[in-house]
């Protein structure tokens, strides 16, 4: 599919506005298209259907989370450092993006199974990156040297993503960045030798 890079982005930006304010279910074609400001036909220059749509909001908007985390990697910090920064990092990001948040943590978890399925594919590569901060953090002995990886990243993905979510289905009333250190320091007090 041709993808002008503006355009596209637009449409990705306009569909995140449209599905966090009308639901996955109701966010029509022609509505995402009226949002970026394009003919509805446009929508089908860079997308195949809604879902593709809704994967490569996930995908768009993931790849900067984890470009985030990339450079988080290439710091010269501690893995104390690096899982805070990685928290903070996710929680800044969905609270500059109220519509984002509202997709990311209700929308998606309401798509089907076969949606699911993708979204899961994207989110693996973000995954990863906490792998290696943990790894890291073990073989510097910072960690627990009997740390179960895979049970560490799920408490730790977990934790941010509750965290958020009860954010956004309390309205997003309160100040999630001033919950960032203390989920850290939680996180920290389970993870350390």
């Amino acid at each position: 599919m041709k993808r002008d890079k503006p355009k596209y982005k637009q449409i990705v930006d306009a569909a995140v506005i449209v599905i966090a304010e009308n639901g996955y279910h109701q966010a029509q074609v022609s509505k995402i298209a009226k949002e970026a400001g394009v003919a509805d036909g446009t929508i089908y220059l860079y997308f195949k259907n809604k879902e593709d749509i809704l994967i490569s909001v996930f995908r768009e908007k993931m790849a900067v989370f984890a470009e985030n985390v990339e450079v988080i990697l290439e710091k010269n910090i501690d893995t104390n450092e690096k899982l805070f920064r990685l928290i903070d990092n996710h929680f800044s990001l969905l609270h500059e993006d109220r519509h984002l948040a509202i997709v990311t943590q209700l929308e998606l978890r309401q798509s089907n199974k076969e949606l699911r399925s993708l979204i899961n594919e994207v989110l693996k590569e973000y995954l990863s990156l906490l792998d290696r901060i943990l790894k890291d953090g073990i073989k510097s002995g910072e960690l627990n040297s009997e740390l179960d990886v895979r049970l560490a990243r799920q408490m730790v993905f977990g934790t941010i993503d509750e965290t958020i979510t009860s954010w956004v289905m309390n309205d997003q009333k309160y100040d999630l960045m001033k919950l960032s250190p203390e989920v850290h320091k939680l996180i920290m007090k389970a993870l350390r030798p």
